[in-house]
């Protein structure tokens, strides 16, 4: 089930943990009918990207190579690029600003050694061993949906805004819903889910493309459990991050949020002075998980379509050229931490610029899938497909009010 646990914490980052805090500065428990608005929209791309990797026996970068121009090929794989060395970048430095809020010692010493631990343990290990262990601390999310309840929130207006949805015209309302939906819709994830349909494939001894073409009804119907499954719970955690922030940072006046520490301060009705440290032990355990992911997902797509062998499973003397866009993109990421931003506004943004360069890749996604000539007759339906249009016209109309606004 380690593909589950992958998606679920794929999902829920540390950007949707730290940048929630911010976004409440705004919007209280407004935002609340978002987590039932995307989920059936992510659960349809994420399907899609999976169902790619399974039937075509490639990742979506490698469809991409064999079915359209460089030009397109390599624009998809720089938005990838771009989106996740921002999103490693904000990532390590939540950690690191929340890991100094509990030691002491500067977030500056933390960034790089938080970098050099996760490299150390890719190089040295595999992102399997990484999972087994770090994968017990994003328990401590599920801290959010118990102080949910022990914050006492207006449930009225909880469940008004969680079935009433509210827009505004204004850049500040967009810009979080655009990096909402970006959060849950995240480009690193369409590459990592049909990456790893494919490391399934060749973990059955499938190495040939023509060995892993195809997949059964059967196949096909455990993958959308799965899929459906992780999404359902990545939502799940968001919402009570959302509804917890709201009834206790928003509901007393704390609505400007800049610091790990006022972020942690969510947490104090279930824990007390031992806020922080939850609050620290649930980004590291994300963060040791997604920077990973986010790496790997821009390896996965650059060897693709470099035709390079690559892997997390392989030792790096095996996949070189692999493990130095891993190497390259952690490095990128650590060094934005020094040029002055603030985690949590950096976080906040990253998950925006996600929202932004998303829509071009999920009409990539949707183009390849409803292909007979890639996909045969398992080609998307005509509800999948219509869910796939449906996300990238919305990410892009958010996207384009969020500019004519600002």
């Amino acid at each position: 089930m380690l593909r589950r646990e992958r998606r679920v914490v794929s999902s829920v980052t540390t950007t949707s943990a730290l940048s929630a805090s911010r976004i409440l500065r705004i919007a209280g428990y407004a935002p609340l009918w978002t987590a039932l608005f995307s989920f059936p929209l992510m659960a349809a791309v994420q399907l899609m990207c999976a169902r790619l990797g399974m039937v075509s026996g490639c990742g979506l970068a490698s469809c991409v190579r064999h079915h359209y121009p460089r030009w397109v090929l390599w624009s998809a794989c720089s938005l990838l690029l771009i989106a996740n060395i921002v999103n490693i970048g904000a990532d390590l430095g939540g950690m690191a600003e929340a890991t100094q809020m509990v030691i002491g010692i500067s977030a500056f010493i933390w960034t790089p050694v938080y970098a050099a631990l996760i490299i150390s343990l890719l190089f040295w290990t595999s992102y399997k061993h990484v999972a087994r262990v770090f994968k017990w601390l994003t328990l401590v999310l599920f801290a959010y949906v118990i102080a949910a309840f022990l914050a006492r929130p207006d449930w009225s207006a909880v469940l008004r805004s969680t079935f009433v949805p509210r827009i505004e015209w204004s850049s500040s309302y967009l810009a979080v819903f655009v990096g909402i939906l970006g959060t849950t819709i995240s480009p690193y994830l369409f590459f990592w889910q049909a990456a790893e349909e494919v490391e399934e494939e060749r973990a059955l001894g499938r190495r040939t493309v023509k060995e892993r073409r195809g997949a059964t009804d059967e196949e096909l119907r455990k993958s959308r459990t799965d899929v459906i499954t992780g999404m359902f719970f990545s939502n799940f955690i968001m919402y009570f991050i959302i509804l917890t922030t709201a009834a206790t940072l928003n509901a007393h006046g704390q609505t400007n949020i800049e610091t790990a520490q006022q972020a942690a301060e969510a947490l104090r009705p279930l824990a007390g002075h031992g806020a922080y440290l939850l609050f620290t032990l649930g980004l590291i355990g994300t963060g040791m998980l997604g920077v990973p992911v986010l790496a790997g997902s821009a390896a996965y797509a650059v060897a693709e379509a470099e035709s390079w062998y690559g892997t997390l499973e392989a030792r790096p003397r095996l996949a070189p050229r692999f493990y130095a866009v891993v190497g390259v993109s952690l490095f990128v990421g650590m060094a934005l931490n020094f040029a002055g931003f603030n985690a949590v506004k950096m976080l906040f943004w990253s998950a925006v610029l996600n929202g932004v360069l998303a829509p071009p890749l999920i009409v990539l996604v949707v183009l390849l899938t409803s292909s007979r000539k890639v996909m045969g007759e398992s080609a998307n339906s005509p509800l999948l497909k219509w869910l796939g249009w449906a996300t990238a016209a919305i990410m892009t109309a958010a996207t384009v009010a969020m500019i004519a606004t600002a």
